[in-house]
């Protein structure tokens, strides 16, 4: 876990403000509970559409990789929603977290492969520009943008 502790030192290392929005709560608690709900998807109602994500160099099986990633979500949804004075670490976890299942969404595009009602070229070229939005829900929601001026 050194690049955990790395990230909690370069987090820290910020100046951020102490005050967050109401606005910021919530959709920090929001984003924290999608990430469950997609966890708990990635175990059970869900799994076979996951699997059509996992791009076909990634060294594990794809059921694997899909079980594993949702208890990865699952444990950082209930972070991000409840540990408060971890939020800016969590913050970055989770937009590092959706840059790095990003070539997942890329592969599903390229390969073409349906999943979650993206059943056409056009519709998973659209969802790849929306993992820059929840890059940036995570980095926002949990204050890790705010500086002090």
């Amino acid at each position: 876990m050194e690049w955990l502790t790395l990230v909690k030192l370069k987090v820290s290392a910020m100046k951020t403000k102490k005050e967050y929005t109401k606005t910021q709560n919530l959709s920090r608690i929001a984003l924290g509970a999608m990430l469950v709900t997609a966890g708990i998807g990635h175990l059970t109602f869900s799994r076979k559409e996951f699997q059509a994500q996992v791009p076909d160099w990634v060294p594990v099986d794809k059921d694997t990789t899909v079980l594993l990633s949702g208890v990865a979500e699952i444990a950082l949804g209930l972070s991000i929603a409840a540990l408060k004075k971890e939020r800016k670490t969590t913050g970055v976890v989770a937009a590092s977290f959706f840059a790095a299942v990003f070539p997942g969404n890329i592969s599903q595009y390229k390969n073409h492969r349906d999943g979650f009602g993206l059943d056409t070229d056009n519709k998973r070229l659209a969802r790849l520009f929306f993992q820059p939005v929840l890059m940036c829900w995570a980095l926002w929601s949990s204050g890790a943008l705010q500086s002090k001026k």
